[in-house]
């Protein structure tokens, strides 16, 4: 952990997590219980374009999908009153013709920044089930297996990983960044991007290596907050 913090400046960490309350307040505004009804398409279009993973892909959402069909979900996601585990795992199902990890991804990020003090994040580069890689499994022990039998599951096993990192926030001296849950995502994408140049420095030439984004704005793109998110999570 301290090793991850003297690679990138804090005042750009906390920056980043000012930015991320920001982005916060742009879902709440447009999510919230009282606004979700009357969202409109473009709205929403704008609510995708702030997910690292959906920013460039507007077009295939909505051939998959109708802006009714997300309004729909969404809101089930959000504001059904059963427990979180089965309203994830309704998501997933619901929308199948995507991608696994663009649904759990749109979820995820919705849940959290919509509700930040209730809800975690699941990203991809997070926790990949697929290839089993991310940041929680670099700063967690094996105690936390994620793997689990449906969706709504994993978000759960996910979350316990994600409160165990940030209950460490104290004692690992990252808790400048932001006392909130927002200060952990800061974190835990700093720790992605260290690994994730770590294995791009062994693959890429160093012309490549040499135009690649700063370790901050490489943070920023994968939370969705950068102008342009156009970086392949590894």
């Amino acid at each position: 952990m301290h090793e991850t913090l003297d690679k990138i400046d804090k005042k750009d960490l906390i920056e980043i997590a000012s930015q991320l309350e920001g982005k916060s307040n742009f879902f709440i505004k447009h999510l919230s219980n009282t606004h979700i009804s009357s969202l409109t398409e473009s709205e929403l279009r704008e609510i995708f374009k702030m997910i690292f993973v959906t920013k460039r892909k507007s077009k295939l959402l909505f051939e998959k999908y109708s802006f009714e069909d997300y309004k729909n979900g969404i809101t089930s996601l959000l504001y059904d009153n059963k427990e979180v585990e089965f309203r994830f795992q309704r998501f997933m199902e619901s929308f199948k013709e995507l991608d696994e990890f663009l649904r759990y991804d749109i979820a995820g990020e919705i849940l959290h920044y919509t509700n930040p003090d209730k809800y975690w994040l699941w990203c991809r580069w997070l926790w990949d089930p697929k290839a089993n890689t991310g940041a929680l499994l670099l700063v967690t022990n094996e105690e936390f297996n994620m793997a689990a039998e449906t969706y709504g599951q994993m978000y759960m096993n996910v979350g316990k990983a994600v409160a165990f990192v940030h209950s460490m926030a104290e004692s690992a001296e990252f808790q400048f960044i932001n006392r909130s849950l927002f200060g952990t995502d800061v974190y835990l994408s700093c720790v992605y991007v260290i690994y994730a140049y770590t294995v791009l420095k062994i693959k890429m030439t160093d012309e490549f290596n040499k135009v690649m984004p700063s370790l901050s704005e490489f943070s920023s793109r994968i939370l969705g907050i950068h102008s342009s998110n156009e970086v392949t999570v590894v």
